[in-house]
């Protein structure tokens, strides 16, 4: 008879941990460009701690998340912690788990919300192989002090330049928060960036 794999464990203290993470996450998107420690492991879940625990945190039953192929396990144990559905196309998405950065789809496949309801916009979650290593981009905006210096390794070529894109249909748009391991960064729509290592259309 096939045996089913037991899920991995969720948040330890499942109230204080998720206003812990809850508040977090809002730090980061509050604060462009700044690192925060979030969550530790999850055994047996092949997900960062940061993504885990932003997971945990910010979905539930009415947020549909959408996940890459070869995700493995981790919608099951998402859906059993939270009650966070399965999004059948990026379009559908409240969230969207991005492990594989470089291969990320384009942004403008997210739902951008509407004049009228920004707020039903999607928020992506990406995790990055590097937070400190990647080419140089200034980062201006709401939650920076003058300017932020960011380095963002792996992601997929003229990223930036569709996120000018992004950042020009403000107040429509998605929000992203960058993970590696147990660190979140946040990148709101509000942010405007300039490449500063020579790539052309990267500038505001």
């Amino acid at each position: 008879m096939k045996q089913n794999h037991p899920l991995s464990t969720g948040f330890a203290d499942p109230v204080h941990d998720a206003q812990t993470a809850f508040r977090r996450v809002l730090d980061a998107l509050s604060r462009p460009g700044r690192r925060f420690v979030l969550g530790g492991p999850v055994q047996g879940l092949a997900l960062g701690p940061a993504m885990a625990h932003l997971l945990l945190a910010l979905t539930d039953d009415d947020t549909p998340v959408w996940w890459p192929h070869g995700e493995g396990a981790a919608p099951d144990w998402l859906r059993f912690h939270t009650g966070a559905g399965r999004a059948a196309a990026p379009q559908e998405a409240a969230f969207a788990v991005l492990v594989d950065a470089a291969a990320m789809p384009p942004l403008d496949s997210f739902a951008p919300g509407s004049a009228e309801a920004p707020e039903r916009s999607a928020t992506l979650l990406v995790e990055v192989p590097s937070l400190e290593d990647g080419p140089a981009v200034e980062w201006r905006g709401p939650g920076i002090q003058d300017m932020q210096t960011v380095r963002i390794a792996g992601l997929p070529d003229h990223f930036w330049t569709q996120w000018q894109a992004n950042h020009a249909a403000f107040p429509q748009g998605v929000d992203i928060v960058f993970t590696c391991a147990d660190l979140a960064l946040g990148l709101p729509r509000t942010t405007r960036v300039r490449r500063l290592e020579g790539v052309q259309g990267c500038s505001s």
